[in-house]
């Protein structure tokens, strides 16, 4: 969100809530959301966790069992297992960390 400074004659005044389509909604200040807990931030883990883990089971999964000669089911199976696992251990391991900055 960017701020402006409003000119009025000689005065110059730091403006925050204005910008450049008009007023902020009221509402929508920054710092007014509700408190992060510790529950939300192992969610919050798992989910970035298991989303890295993911597309690292993709692409090493994918690239091992093309390497393999795998094609097909069988490619789709590999990658499938891969990637629930490589998800799965990461989304754990930063479920845990989240957990310890609580």
């Amino acid at each position: 969100m960017r701020a402006f400074y409003i000119l009025s004659g000689t005065d110059v005044h730091w403006c925050p809530e204005k910008t450049l389509f008009g007023t902020v909604p009221a509402g929508y200040q920054q710092g007014q959301g509700r408190k992060v807990t510790c529950f939300d931030r192992i969610k919050i883990g798992f989910a970035m966790g298991f989303t890295v883990g993911m597309v690292t089971g993709i692409v090493f999964g994918g690239f091992t069992a093309i390497k393999y000669g795998l094609r097909g089911r069988e490619l789709v199976s590999t990658v499938g297992k891969s990637v629930i696992s490589a998800g799965g251990t990461f989304g754990t391991f930063m479920a845990i960390a989240g957990a310890i900055r609580c």
